[in-house]
């Protein structure tokens, strides 16, 4: 028993508090503390040596590790980190090779996020950014500088869900030196493990498939220990720690993945054969079976793109849903749209966004784990208003 004052207030504060005591937990436990306790400075001196592992949960949580490492093993990575979001996951990684005056090539096809991180925000630091269209290139060598360092692209892109030869490109990218960054949240490690093909890093927003549920903000970063470990500074010294009880939420999402994953793309293949059929849809975006043919299993994805034959029905369409929710964001177990333009690729300039093919008819469906039967049913409605 630990002695502590005998009186109230001390009594109040300090008892029913014994953290050395062992007790063997089915699921981990949500460790919700900001700090760490040490018997003595020995013990401090021994965390700032590497021979500790937790001070600060802005540096570092059992919660935080516990998500990473699932990730970097899922993956096939020798470290992970975990952060408050997918955007600061990029961000570390980013951050973790860049220096002022850096070219960066990245697919023109990327988040609207990710790109106004680079195109924004790093430009202030003299990283220059270029987006290639991967779809008419047959090779990076045109695009390379002395100053070229990073390559970035989408395992399949956000919103158009176009799948690049991403082994042919992932070779270029090293043939020329480059460190390369795969964003692999669409696809999760369950459909493709990119750094298996040669990728030096490996991002995911967790908030989306990892996680699963829409209740989570989060993300994670993997790849070779040395990239990690500056990256692991990144998090911590830009403040983007991910807290202890989103981490575990995260974590309890993740044991699921591969459930969810095999339903929702098994209904969004579904959804997609219908789409294609309807009247009222010009164009559907979903990947091919050629495309994907270097992914671990015979799926295409979640996620279905499409535009409206008559672009001004798009406000109907999306008035005209009933249990299907508008909400700009992506993979949890309910289906749901979004409308790009106005949301997720906001940052983009208009003619940026006509050259991509985004736009405003444009609908992008996030396929959940409903009877695919109802889905399409509901979507039929719609598309009838």
């Amino acid at each position: 028993m630990i002695s502590m004052g005998e009186r109230f207030e001390t009594k109040t504060v300090h008892i029913g508090h014994q953290p050395l005591r062992q007790v063997q937990s089915k699921s981990t436990p949500i460790y919700q503390t900001s700090v760490f306790a040490f018997e003595g400075l020995e013990e401090v001196e021994k965390y700032y040596t590497g021979e500790g592992e937790y001070l600060y949960t802005r540096n570092g949580n059992p919660n935080q590790a516990e998500l990473a490492d699932a990730i970097a093993a899922l993956e096939g990575a020798a470290a992970g980190v975990s952060a408050s979001s997918g955007m600061g996951a990029i961000m570390a990684g980013l951050l973790a090779v860049l220096q002022p005056g850096d070219h960066v090539l990245a697919s023109h096809e990327i988040y609207g996020g990710t790109y106004a991180l680079l195109n924004k925000e790093l430009t202030r630091f003299q990283i220059e950014l270029e987006c290639i269209n991967l779809n008419e290139l047959d090779s990076l060598s045109d695009h390379i500088r002395s100053t070229t360092k990073l390559f970035f692209m989408e395992t399949i892109t956000n919103p158009l869900l176009t799948v690049a030869d991403m082994p042919f490109w992932i070779k270029q990218a090293k043939n020329h030196g480059l460190t390369v960054m795969i964003d692999n949240t669409f696809a999760t490690p369950y459909l493709v493990q990119p750094l298996s093909l040669g990728a030096d890093l490996v991002v995911h927003s967790a908030t989306k498939y990892i996680g699963g549920h829409s209740d989570v903000t989060s993300g994670v970063l993997v790849g070779n220990a040395e990239l990690l470990g500056r990256a692991r500074e990144i998090v911590s010294n830009y403040g983007a720690s991910l807290s202890p009880f989103e981490a575990w939420l995260t974590s309890r999402g993740l044991k699921t993945l591969a459930l969810r994953m095999e339903r929702q793309c098994d209904n969004a293949r579904e959804v997609a054969n219908f789409l294609k059929q309807h009247p009222a849809v010009k164009t559907v975006y979903y990947p091919s079976e050629e495309s994907t043919s270097f992914f671990a299993r015979q799926k295409q994805g979640a996620m279905v793109s499409f535009t409206l034959a008559d672009e001004s029905g798009i406000y109907d369409f999306y008035r005209a849903l009933e249990w299907i929710k508008f909400a700009p964001s992506l993979a949890g177990v309910e289906t749901s749209v979004s409308h790009p333009v106005t949301t997720s690729h906001r940052a983009f300039t208009e003619e940026q966004r006509q050259a991509t093919g985004i736009t405003m008819g444009l609908v992008r469906l996030s396929v959940g784990i409903e009877s695919a039967a109802d889905i399409i049913e509901e979507l039929d409605r719609a598309l009838g208003k």
